[in-house]
C-alpha cells in the first residue's frame, strides 16, 4: 500500500518542507508516503463553490484511480492517535493505496467529501494549511510507530 497526502497550496515555508521530509524518511519502506502538492485556484471574481470545483479536478488527477480516499475536514470524526494507528493499520491491510486530501482556504468540494469512503478531522482549532500538513505527517508517523510498538511514542 501505498500512502499520499493531497494537498492545495504551494510555497510552503521551509519549516513545513523540512518537517515532512523528516517525518515522511522516517516511515517504513512497506508503507511508502508522499505529499502531493496541487495548484490553487487563483481567486480573482469567482465564488468559493466554483474555486472548490476547480481545485476537485487538480485533486483527484493528483489522487488517481481504485484508491481510498480519505478528506480532512473539520465535521470528520475526531481520533485519538490509537485510533489512527488502528484506522492505518486496517488500511493496509486492505491493501488499496490511501490518500489523504487536505483542501485549499476554501476547503473542499462538497461532491470531493461525499465521494470520500471517510472524513477525519485533526483538531477543533483552525489550522494554517501548513501546520496542517506537517501535523499530518507527524501523526501518521506516529501511528505506525504505536502499531510497531516503538518508543516514539508514549501513552
Amino acid at each position: 500500500m501505498k500512502l499520499s497526502i493531497v494537498a492545495v497550496g504551494h510555497k510552503q515555508p521551509d519549516w513545513v518542507l523540512t518537517g515532512c521530509q523528516e517525518y515522511l524518511k522516517r516511515m517504513p519502506r512497506e508503507l511508502p508516503t508522499s505529499v502531493i502538492e496541487v495548484k490553487p485556484e487563483p481567486r480573482g471574481s469567482k465564488t468559493r463553490e466554483q474555486l472548490q470545483a476547480a481545485e476537485k479536478g487538480r485533486i483527484l488527477q493528483a489522487a488517481g484511480d481504485s484508491v481510498r480516499l480519505v478528506a480532512l475536514d473539520e465535521k470528520g470524526s475526531d481520533l485519538t492517535t490509537k485510533k489512527l494507528a488502528e484506522r492505518l493499520e486496517a488500511w493496509m491491510q486492505d491493501g488499496r493505496d490511501t490518500v489523504l486530501l487536505i483542501g485549499g482556504a476554501d476547503g473542499l468540494d462538497a461532491e470531493l467529501k461525499q465521494r470520500a469512503d471517510e472524513m477525519i478531522r485533526l483538531s477543533s482549532l483552525t489550522l494554517p494549511h501548513g501546520m496542517a500538513r506537517l501535523l499530518l505527517c507527524e501523526q501518521l508517523y506516529r501511528a505506525v510507530s504505536l502499531l510497531k510498538n516503538h518508543p516514539y511514542h508514549r501513552e
